[in-house]
C-alpha cells in the first residue's frame, strides 16, 4: 500500500515507522511538499512518521520516543513531538500520521492502518436526505448507555425508530486524550475515539441504524484542532500564528490549500467509507476565512459532488449564532450552499417562554417570550437585524420566508449545549410539570422546523446532562477546573454546587437510566411524543415548507399560543389555569392532546386545561 503525508516542515527526509520497521519516505514528484512511499501492510498494522529524525534511535529500538502522550498509551508510545521539525536533539519522535484513520492509543499514539474493504456491508441503503418529514435524534455515545460503546448504543437504536426519529446525530467520535468527554476537545478528525470502539464499531453501527430505515448524522469539528494531541505544527502550517488563538486553523494563509484539502477530505471520508448520510458542523462562525470562496462553500460544493457520485443523498447541517440565512442559500444564488442551520431563536424563545428565565442569552426573549416564538415558527430568526440587549448591537439578518424551506431550519426544546452548558446540567424535566414538558413538545415537533430531541427528552429523563472531561496532563486537568469554576461563578453558582467535569461520576450521573422509560410518568410523556412525531408522518401539513403559510395568536398574559398549519392548529396553554381560546374557521376535531379536551363548541372557543396542549385537525 502507498503510505503518504503532507510534511512542508521538513527539510531533509521524512521516514515511516511500521512495525518495528524503518522505510524512507521519498518527495512526490507531482505534488509540492509530500512524500510518499510503498509498504506492505496488513489492516491494523502500527505506523508513524518521524520528520527530519533518523528514525532509528539506538536508545529506542523500537522506535517511539518517550512516555508522555495520551494517558492510556502504553508506556513507550504516544509521545509528544518535542523535537518534530529537527531541533537537533538527535531524538527520533515518531508521529501519528495526520490523516489516521485509527489511534488505538489515543491521539498522540501511532496509527494503525485501515483497510475499508474488510468490512462487508450488510444494509444495502438509498440513503435518507433532510426534509420536512425529517426528526433528528441527538445523541452522545459515552452516555446514551452505562457502557458508552457504539456497539452498546446500536443495540438501543431500535428505541429510537420506534420514537419515529428519521435520523440519529451523534455527537463528536474523533480520538480523546483520555476515555470520556463531549468529543469536541479531540484531534485526529479522520480517526473514531477507541474506547467507544474504532472505525469498525462505528460501521456496525450505522449499518444497525440502516438496517431500522435511520439515517446517521455525524458532528464534526473544524474550526479547531489543538496542536498539543495532535503534532500537526510539526508536519505544516495546520495552524494560523501571529494573531488570534494559536490552535486556529490556518483556511486562509500561506498552505492553506492543503489544509482545507484535509479537513475535507476528512469530512468526505464519513460519508464515502463510513456511509454516514449528513454532518453537523460545529461553530461554523469560528472558521477564520477571508477567502473569495469560503470554506463552507468549497465544502458544499466537494459534498453534492459526492452525492451525485455515490447517487444518494448527502447534506450538511451548521452550527452558527449569525442567524445569516446566505448560510442556507444556493451557492448559484450566492450563498454558502449549507442545506440547514441550527435555529438558537426558536431554542431561546421556546425556553424563556417555559420557564421565564431571563439571564444571559434569554434576556431578549423575556420581555414578551410569545411573540418571540410565534416570529421563530412564522419567520425562523427571531435576531432579523434588530437590536439585540444582549449583544449591545444588532444582530441577524431575515430569512427570505418565500424561498427558504422551513425544514433548512433546525429547531429543538433541548440540546446537549443548551443542558449541558448549565452550571448542573439539569434538563427541563429537572424543574418543569410534565404538562409543559408535552407542551415543548407539540411546539417543536408540530413547527415548521426540522425538530430535533436530545437523548432522554422523550421521556423526561430524571438524569442531568453534565459537563464531564478527562485529561492525563496535572495542567490541562488543573486548566479546565478552573475556566469551568470561573465560568458558572460569574453567573452566581457557588463552587461547591458546581460539579467537577474531572470527576469520574459526573459522566456517571449523565448516563442515561433505561429503567425510566418504563415508568408510569416516564412512559407517558414517552407515548406523547410518539404520537406527535406519528402526526407529523401522517400529516401533510405539518410537513409544508412554507414559512410565509403559518399563522399564529398568542396572548402574553394569558400565556397561550396558537398557530396554525394548513388545515391544523396546534394549542398550548403554559398558564397555571385553564384557558379560553377563540379560534377562527371551520369546525374542528381533536387529533391528539395531553388531557382529555373536547373539541371547540359552535362559538369556536377552545377551553383548554391549564399547562396542556392539542393538535386540532379538520371535521370530516
Amino acid at each position: 500500500m502507498q503510505f503518504e503525508v503532507w510534511a512542508p516542515q521538513a527539510q531533509d527526509r521524512v521516514t515511516l515507522q511500521l512495525e518495528g520497521s524503518t522505510r524512507a519516505l521519498e518527495r512526490d514528484p507531482e505534488r509540492r511538499d509530500w512524500w510518499v512511499a510503498e509498504a506492505e501492510a496488513e489492516h491494523g498494522a502500527r505506523y508513524g512518521y518521524v520528520v527530519d529524525g533518523d528514525g532509528n534511535d539506538d536508545s529506542d529500538s523500537d522506535g517511539y520516543g518517550d512516555s508522555g502522550g495520551d494517558g492510556d498509551a502504553p508506556s513507550g508510545v504516544g509521545s509528544h513531538a518535542r523535537s518534530g521539525s529537527g531541533s537537533g536533539s538527535g531524538e527520533a519522535v515518531v508521529l501519528p500520521d495526520p490523516r489516521s484513520l485509527c489511534q488505538p492509543d489515543g491521539p498522540s499514539g501511532l496509527s494503525a492502518v485501515v483497510d475499508h474493504e474488510a468490512y462487508t456491508w450488510r444494509t444495502p441503503w438509498p440513503g435518507k436526505p433532510l426534509t420536512g418529514a425529517s426528526v433528528l435524534y441527538e445523541l452522545h455515545v459515552g452516555t446514551f448507555t452505562r457502557e458508552g460503546t457504539l456497539d452498546a448504543a446500536a443495540q438501543r437504536l431500535g428505541h429510537v425508530a420506534e420514537l419515529g426519529a428519521t435520523h440519529v446525530q451523534l455527537m463528536p467520535l474523533c480520538p480523546l486524550p483520555g476515555r470520556h468527554g463531549w468529543g469536541y476537545e479531540g484531534g485526529s478528525p479522520w480517526a473514531v475515539h477507541e474506547p467507544y470502539g474504532g472505525p469498525d464499531a462505528l460501521k456496525r453501527f450505522v449499518d444497525t441504524a440502516h438496517g431500522l430505515g435511520l439515517g446517521v448524522v455525524l458532528d464534526v469539528v473544524h474550526h479547531q484542532l489543538d496542536p498539543s494531541k495532535t503534532q500537526l505544527a510539526a508536519y505544516g502550517p495546520y495552524f494560523v500564528s501571529g494573531s488570534g488563538p494559536s490552535n486556529s486553523v490556518n483556511l486562509d494563509a500561506e498552505g492553506s490549500d492543503e489544509v482545507r484539502s484535509y479537513l475535507i477530505g476528512s469530512a468526505l471520508s464519513w460519508l464515502r467509507d463510513f456511509r454516514i448520510d449528513g454532518l453537523r458542523l460545529d461553530s461554523v462562525d469560528a472558521l477564520r476565512d477571508t477567502r473569495a470562496c469560503h470554506f463552507l462553500e468549497e465544502l458544499s460544493g466537494e459534498v453534492d459532488d459526492l452525492a451525485a457520485e455515490l447517487g444518494r443523498p448527502l447534506f450538511l447541517v451548521a452550527d452558527s449564532e449569525q442567524r445569516d440565512p446566505r448560510l442556507t442559500t444556493p451557492r448559484q444564488e450566492g450563498g454558502l450552499g449549507v442545506h440547514a442551520q441550527w435555529n438558537e431563536d426558536f431554542h431561546h424563545a421556546l425556553h424563556t417562554a417555559l420557564t421565564g428565565e431571563e439571564q444571559g442569552p434569554y434576556a431578549d426573549f423575556a420581555p414578551a417570550p410569545l411573540k418571540a416564538l410565534g416570529k421563530t415558527l412564522t419567520s425562523a430568526f427571531f435576531h432579523d437585524g434588530g437590536y439585540s440587549t444582549a449583544r449591545g448591537r444588532g444582530h441577524g439578518r431575515p430569512a427570505d420566508r418565500a424561498r427558504t424551506p422551513a425544514h433548512r431550519f433546525v429547531g429543538y426544546a433541548q440540546s446537549h449545549a443548551q443542558v449541558g452548558k448549565r452550571a448542573q446540567g439539569d434538563r427541563l424535566s429537572a424543574s418543569l410539570a410534565p404538562g409543559l414538558l408535552a407542551c415543548a413538545a407539540a411546539l417543536t415537533l408540530t413547527s415548521p422546523c426540522t425538530p430535533m430531541v436530545f437523548m432522554g427528552e422523550e421521556w423526561a429523563a430524571g438524569t442531568p446532562w453534565q459537563f464531564f472531561t478527562d485529561h492525563p496532563d496535572p495542567e490541562s486537568v488543573d486548566a479546565v477546573r478552573r475556566a469551568h469554576k470561573r465560568e458558572f461563578a460569574a453567573q452566581g453558582w457557588e463552587a461547591q454546587e458546581i460539579p467537577d467535569p474531572l470527576d469520574p461520576e459526573t459522566r456517571n450521573r449523565s448516563c442515561l437510566n433505561w429503567d425510566e422509560p418504563q415508568n408510569e410518568h416516564h412512559a407517558r410523556v414517552l407515548a406523547w411524543y410518539r404520537t406527535l412525531i406519528a402526526l407529523r408522518r401522517s400529516q401533510s401539513d405539518l410537513r409544508d415548507p412554507d414559512l410565509a403559510a403559518v399563522r399564529v395568536a398568542y396572548d402574553e398574559a394569558a400565556r397561550w399560543l396558537v398557530f396554525r398549519r394548513g388545515d391544523l392548529r396546534i394549542a398550548v396553554n403554559l398558564a397555571k389555569e385553564p384557558a379560553a381560546i377563540p379560534l377562527l374557521g371551520g369546525k374542528a376535531c381533536v387529533l391528539a392532546s395531553w388531557e382529555p379536551i373536547e373539541a371547540p363548541a359552535a362559538d369556536g372557543i377552545l377551553h383548554l386545561p391549564a399547562e396542556s396542549c392539542v393538535v386540532l385537525g379538520p371535521l370530516q
